[in-house]
Order: C-alpha cells, then structure tokens, then sequence
C-alpha cells in the first residue's frame, strides 16, 4: 500500500518543479499575484531545486526500504534484478519524452532544438544530448556546453539519480558490512557542502553536479537504513512530520542564493525526518479524501518527463511578451491541467503496462532457471 504522507512530500516536491519552470517562462510578477504576493514570496518561486533535492532524499529512501524488503539486506541484493526493475520503471516513459523531442528537434521546433540555447553548437550534438539523457551524465554534458537545449537540459536530474542506482548496489556487494554502507553514506554526505563550496559561482555545478547531489540520495538511504531500526509511533511520526515541514518552508522562503553550500543539505535533511516520520503505522492507512498534491507525488515521475514537453509546446503557442497581464494565472492553470493529463495518459497507457510487462517477464525468467 502507498505511503500518502511520502505521496504528499512527493506532491510538493514536483509542485516546486512546476512553478519554478513556470515562472522562468513566463514569471509571475506582471500576474494577479504580483499584487497579492509579497516580493519575497513571489522570489520563493524560483527556490524549485530545492524540490528536487527533496526528490532525491524521497528516491534514496524508498530505494533502500524496498531492497530491505525484498532482500533483507542491502549486501544481497540481486544486482540484476535491481537493474532490470529500476530499468523498468525508467525506460519506457523516458524513451518514449525522449522520442517527442527528438522528432520536434529535428525539425527545429523552437525549444525542442539546441537553437534556444547560450551557445552555438553542432547538429550532431542533440544527439549526442539525448544519447547522454539515456546513458547518465547529461549533467556532466552541461558542465561543458552550458545550457543549450531547453527540454533535454530538465533531465540532468534524472542522470544524477541513475548514476547513483547504478553504483549503489555495487558498492554495497563489496563492501558487504552494514557498518561501511553507512560509511560511504556519510562519505558523500560529507562531500556534497565540500564540492558546491568549491563551485558556489557556477550553478551548473553547484545544483547539477553528481558529488553536489549525491548527499541528498545518501541521506534518504540512511534515513530508510534508521526507519528499519526505530520505527516512530504514530505521535511521534506525526511530530516529526510537522518540525520538518515547517522546516522545509523556511529554508524554502529562504532561499538558495546565499546558501548554495549547506541549503541543500538542510532541505535534504529535513526531508529526512519528515520521511523518518511518514514510517509510522499510521501512514500508510488508506487516505480518507482524495488529495490533489497526493496524486501529483504519485505521478511524479511521469509529470517530471512530460511537463517540459508541455511547456514548450505552450511557448510556441503564446511567448512571455505576447501572455496579457489577466491571462498569466489561467494560463499557469492550463499549463498543470495539460501535464496532469500527460503524465495521466503515459502512466496508464505507458509506464504502467511497460513496468508489470517487464517485471512479468523478469520473475518468469528467475523460475525458468
């Protein structure tokens, strides 16, 4: 059964994605709620990375909770079955984005070709961005060439999250001991403030980079590895839900410039006690009302990969020049209406089917042996 109070983390989490793209393509301060919002508020827009560093604490964890349950530790863990899962889950939704740019790319639709971006590159290289998008280090890509192709460059996230899954269970074979899996956690942890101190000029690598990421993943596998050990009760775990929320909104309101060295260590922190809360009993009892945000964290995924696509496809119907000042608010509505809808249709007709396929076809394999 799903675990609503992480649905709801989820739901937030992807929120802060949405508004941040949003309002870097069209702001939000010419709107309505220019006039209602203070400046600051409407400045807490722009705070969505720190969403996506919840993302990764949320994936860490559940990550390690299910390996935990399906292996008992995380030094059994069936490396093939662990890939061909996490490959199941990713690939059928991300090849068929994927394809949507790549056609539309290829005939130079505005902000699905490399044509938008800061610097002037070959044709051949969309290719070699999409074929990085595939392999994991998209992130690494940009360190390179900057930001240079507006929907492929929303996945640098997702190269970060599969480079750390793919040497996650390898390095737990190795090191086989609890004790030194919990070590190399910290490792990371400790690395993360280091390296984005080392780049706080350059937020390609202090937001994109693998060490300046690998902290908030690491924390959320420990705080699953501690959640096996001291289980709150439903008091407790209600607590801790609300210190970390609130937690959450003041580091959120205040903000990453200023902070770019332990503000995504903070906000991943936090996240962790409020996941550490959502391990009670309770939460994971059917929800009694249908929760908008709920079903935005449940189909996050989908809405992460397919939002950009919608996105860009508003831009080349109406830009931020020619969006009247009445029209901004009804237009950021549309623009979550038409991703709910994607992300509905994909994970229905796509992800969903693909995923049970595959995983069908996995355990038929491991009798068959």
């Amino acid at each position: 059964m799903r675990n609503r109070h992480i649905d709801t983390l989820r739901g937030a989490a992807i929120m802060c994605v949405l508004v941040l793209h949003f309002t870097l393509a069209y702001g939000l301060k010419n709107s309505p709620l220019g006039d209602i919002l203070s400046g600051w508020l409407l400045r807490a827009a722009l705070q969505g990375n720190f969403g996506v560093t919840m993302f990764f604490t949320v994936s860490g964890y559940l990550i390690t909770s299910m390996s935990l349950r399906r292996w008992g530790e995380l030094s059994r863990i069936d490396i093939r079955t662990f890939y061909l899962y996490r490959f199941a889950r990713i690939m059928p939704a991300l090849l068929l984005a994927l394809a949507i740019i790549v056609v539309l790319g290829t005939f130079d639709v505005p902000f699905f070709s490399n044509s938008d971006g800061n610097v002037d590159l070959p044709a051949s290289y969309f290719f070699i961005a999409a074929g990085s998008v595939l392999t994991f280090w998209h992130n690494q890509l940009m360190q390179t060439a900057g930001y240079f192709n507006y929907c492929l460059n929303v996945y640098w996230s997702l190269s970060v999250e599969e480079m750390f899954y793919l040497l996650l269970p390898l390095s737990c074979l190795l090191l086989r001991r609890s004790w030194m899996i919990v070590l190399l956690c910290c490792v990371a942890i400790a690395a993360g403030p280091f390296y984005r101190n080392q780049h706080t000029d350059n937020e390609i690598y202090f937001m994109y980079g693998y060490l300046a990421c690998f902290d908030a993943i690491a924390i959320g596998c420990l705080t699953a590895m501690l959640a096996r050990r001291e289980v709150p009760d439903a008091q407790q775990g209600r607590m801790l839900r609300i210190a970390a929320g609130i937690a959450l909104a003041a580091l959120y309101l205040r903000g990453i410039e200023g902070h770019e060295v332990f503000g995504f260590t903070l906000v991943s922190l936090a996240s962790g006690v409020f996941l550490l809360g959502s391990s009670a009993p309770s939460a994971t009892e059917r929800a009694p009302r249908v929760s908008v945000l709920r079903w935005f964290g449940r189909h996050s995924y989908e809405i992460y990969l397919f939002h950009i696509i919608v996105l860009a496809g508003m831009r080349n119907v109406v830009d931020k020049a020619h969006l009247s000042y009445g029209a901004r608010l009804p237009w950021l509505l549309l623009f979550l209406c038409l991703t709910a809808l994607a992300a509905a249709l994909v994970a229905r007709y796509v992800s969903e089917p693909a995923n049970a396929a595959l995983r069908r076809r996995t355990v038929s394999e491991r009798y068959a042996q």
